[in-house]
């Protein structure tokens, strides 16, 4: 991980965001409700405009950030996001309305687990971004995977879970010492998979880079 002097630097360095997106940050901070480390959707951002994703994937909307922040990042794209969290689903169509980015992006409602069918009718996807439960990340890449075109990259945040996926520490909170069982044995899966490349970026919370391999690599 980033050294947090290191990271209120580079924080430093980006550019101002608009307005309303600096709203949609401060009601994230005033209510404590997760959104992306500005290094990371930084990071993101740059990695599908060099993808050029026509259509994305997002699993974890709470109140529309990432998928605002890439709707505006990529004019040309269509995001499909679920959410299941009825207050932060509400808010989220609150916030997509103020920006202006209803036409590039459709919320759904509901539990990710069960919604494969749904989303499936809007498939294939160039790109899909896991930011939702800890705990579920590989069932939610092995439901949603099959929906990815050839070449395409999922996106996992949170991967580093503040540094505490490389501690030797012994970790006493026991809801945090299984989570952090899980998103090392997740990223561990990941980057053994043959039939995708994966590389760890510690940017942020960490972010997890899968591009499906096309036939014949």
């Amino acid at each position: 991980m980033l050294s947090s002097e290191v990271g209120r630097y580079l924080e430093t360095l980006i550019p101002e965001r608009e307005q309303e997106i600096r709203e949609i940050e401060a009601y994230a901070k005033q209510n404590d409700i997760p959104i992306m480390e500005l290094t990371g959707i930084e990071a993101m951002l740059q990695i599908l405009k060099f993808i050029q994703p026509k259509k994305i994937l997002e699993i974890g909307t709470a109140i529309g950030y990432s998928a605002i922040r890439m709707a505006k990042a990529l004019p040309n794209a269509k995001i499909i996001t679920i959410e299941r969290d009825k207050e932060r689903y509400e808010r989220a169509l609150f916030y997509i309305e103020r920006t202006n980015t209803n036409e590039q992006i459709d919320v759904l409602f509901g539990d990710a687990l069960d919604l494969y069918e749904e989303v499936a009718k809007h498939a294939p996807f160039d790109a899909i971004f896991i930011d939702a439960a800890k705990g579920q990340y590989q069932r939610f890449f092995n439901i949603y995977e099959p929906l990815l075109s050839n070449g395409g990259v999922i996106i996992t945040d949170n991967v580093l879970f503040k540094g505490l996926v490389a501690t030797e520490e012994p970790i006493e909170n026991k809801r945090i010492r299984q989570l952090v069982k899980k998103i090392r044995s997740y990223n561990e899966w990941l980057v053994h998979r043959d039939d995708y490349e994966t590389v760890i970026f510690p940017i942020g919370d960490g972010i997890a880079i899968s591009r499906k391999r096309g036939e014949g690599e």
